[in-house]
């Protein structure tokens, strides 16, 4: 006869084991520390905030600011769990401003450390000091504002302090935590002093020309200069900011910072919708570098979804990835030919905003026709998966569209001398004008042109340049009409999962704007009845697939884009003009300016540049001049 087993007895926790419970879900490492206190400096309107660190943080945190302080009788409050001067009531936690609100963090840090607070408002004879573990009260001298000290971390639960790392890893953590506050924070002082030696410092600074200041001291002049600015409005939806040119894109996604109300976030939503902009002119799996700032109600947002706070949920996740994407789009389309024309300065240099906004993309004066069967003739999904073999590709692209004679009549007729010439002409009349790639001066091995500018010599690589011309106006030609849908003779049936039925259900409108029919056979299967007219010859369910996927966390209209993208980047590579092709001065000129009139011109379809500035500083350092 087996024992019956007794029931174990249900008990509730003490306080101080709750507490540590609870740190260990806010206090991970002295970085998360430091969070939580620079994120009180700023709610108490701070100006100027100084961290102090011993052993990099593990043995001293020292938080100082001049915000609005603490009231002596409220210090002890302050200690307590759930105790928080932020929200009142459940309309203040479904729209949090302030940067924290729960009112966990002081008591969390307590529990595990040593803790003291001291802190005197505007009219007090004087500042009061809280021993976090004792709980005296005594007056105290300081100038109005709050300091906060967290001696020994972990010192009352040692298995937490071991897995902590090396005291250099901790100081880095905790400089990063500060650089995301320091690039939100422009109007806000910070200093680092580590061990008494200062480490890092930022001076505060006002108005627009301040904040690229903060930008370049926290990451550097050189990001500044080779990034593009952002103010770009959707809906309820507000993205400012400055987003890098591919040129600066880097082999770690290290230099991505993204804001929500003023809030350090890492989101699925945004990195995706960022990267998304950055699909047809990043090269290999190169990382972006942006810092984006999001603007929008905060009963739009949820912050408290994430212990830590960095995460956050959107009541319209779609309407955020959409204006991240067409935010840094129309940023990174205007030709940096563009923005540098004019300017004194070397490639890098960028017009502010105002200049930025003001910039009118003229269309290209001889822009292909559109085939006469474009929207009847099937592009196959499949063909971008070969697009690795150059022949094998346009041998598809040729017999899904029929004519091959008219196939090489269409893409020739972009590199044809007849239209370069054409141009050519129209722009002799602006002899006088200075144009932002210059003059062309020769043409070198059949491959590169050389021109001439005011800042000195610009290097062209004449295919992919001429690449991203046809390119951009086959997509234009594309887009310029609607995604027509063609009905499937059999539709092609799946096995769907939950979510999938869901996401085709509620999402019906969606897909049908996209060229794309998804209806529901049974509990347990989709079927797609018809699917976008330039894809009609792909394989349906693995289109249905990825678009249902990307549908259910972001904008699936990526998907179907993609895949036309990358058909017309095929074509566009075979009728680009050709390496060892002469082209007279004219014709080089005319390339020029295309691509001063092209959208994302300094890249080709591949990601690699289109063009390279050289200074005359840089020539004369290569021939010792000035020495």
């Amino acid at each position: 006869m087996s024992k019956v087993q007794t029931p174990p007895t249900i008990r509730e926790l003490p306080d101080v084991l709750i507490s540590q419970i609870a740190a260990g879900e806010v206090v991970e490492r002295p970085a998360s520390v430091v969070r939580e206190l620079l994120d009180n400096a700023l709610d108490a309107g701070a100006r100027q905030i100084t961290l102090r660190l011993l052993g990099g943080g593990i043995r001293l945190i020292s938080v100082e600011d001049d915000g609005c302080g603490i009231p002596a009788e409220q210090l002890p409050i302050a200690l307590k769990r759930h105790a928080t001067s932020k929200i009142v009531s459940l309309e203040d936690l479904e729209s949090v401003a302030t940067m924290g609100f729960r009112g966990e963090a002081l008591a969390a840090m307590n529990s595990v450390s040593e803790m003291s607070l001291l802190s005197r408002i505007e009219g007090a004879p004087s500042a009061f000091l809280l021993e976090g573990q004792t709980g005296e009260l005594r007056p105290a001298a300081r100038a109005v504002g709050t300091t906060v000290e967290v001696k020994e971390l972990f010192f009352s639960t040692p298995a937490r302090r071991h897995f902590l790392k090396s005291e250099n890893t901790e100081l880095a953590h905790c400089i990063e935590a500060v650089r995301r506050h320091a690039l939100a924070r422009p109007e806000v002082g910070f200093a680092i002093w580590h061990e008494g030696k200062i480490v890092e410092q930022w001076r505060s600074h006002s108005g627009e020309a301040g904040w690229n200041q903060r930008l370049a001291d926290v990451l550097g002049e050189d990001f500044v200069a080779s990034s593009v600015n952002i103010d770009f409005r959707s809906g309820p939806v507000h993205v400012r900011g400055r987003a890098g040119t591919p040129d600066a894109a880097r082999a770690r996604a290290d230099q991505q910072f993204s804001y929500v109300n003023g809030r350090f976030v890492r989101d699925k939503v945004i990195s995706h919708g960022a990267r998304s902009a950055y699909e047809d002119v990043l090269h290999g799996q190169r990382q972006p570098v942006y810092v984006l700032y999001l603007q929008m109600d905060p009963a739009r947002v949820d912050v408290n979804v994430h212990p830590t706070k960095i995460e956050v949920r959107f009541r319209d996740s779609r309407e955020v990835h959409q204006a991240m994407r067409h935010a840094i789009e129309s940023a990174l389309a205007v030709p940096r030919a563009q923005l540098i024309a004019g300017t004194q300065g070397a490639i890098g240099s960028v017009a502010d905003s105002e200049a930025t906004q003001s910039l009118q993309l003229r269309p290209s004066p001889n822009v292909a026709p559109a085939h006469p069967n474009w929207s009847q003739r099937g592009m196959a999904f499949e063909v971008q998966r070969r697009s690795e073999d150059p022949a094998q590709a346009l041998a598809d692209l040729k017999a899904l569209w029929g004519n091959t004679s008219k196939l090489e009549e269409e893409t020739a007729s972009f590199a044809s001398t007849p239209s370069m010439a054409k141009l050519a002409s129209d722009t002799t009349s602006q002899e006088a004008h200075e144009w932002p790639l210059g003059r062309a001066i020769a043409q070198l091995q059949g491959v590169y042109i050389l021109a001439e500018n005011r800042q000195g010599l610009v290097v062209v690589d004449m295919h992919a340049a001429h690449e991203r011309i046809v390119y951009e106006r086959l997509k234009q030609q594309l887009d310029s009409t609607q995604i027509s849908s063609q009905p499937l003779l059999i539709p092609s049936a799946f096995a769907a999962t939950p979510q999938e039925i869901a996401t085709a259900e509620s999402c019906a409108e969606v897909l049908a704007q996209l060229g794309l029919e998804i209806s529901a056979l049974s509990a347990k299967t989709l079927a797609v009845r018809a699917v976008p007219t330039s894809l009609a010859q792909g394989d349906a369910v693995e289109l249905a697939r990825s678009v249902l996927a990307e549908l259910a966390q972001h904008d699936a209209a990526t998907v179907v884009q993609r895949a036309q993208n990358e058909i017309l980047a095929t074509m566009a590579c075979h009728g680009a003009v050709r390496a060892n092709r002469k082209l007279t001065l004219d014709e080089m000129n005319a390339l020029l300016r295309q691509m001063e009139d092209t959208e994302r011109s300094d890249q080709c379809n591949h990601g690699r540049p289109t063009w390279r500035q050289v200074s005359l500083r840089e020539l004369d350092a290569l021939f010792l001049r000035g020495r």
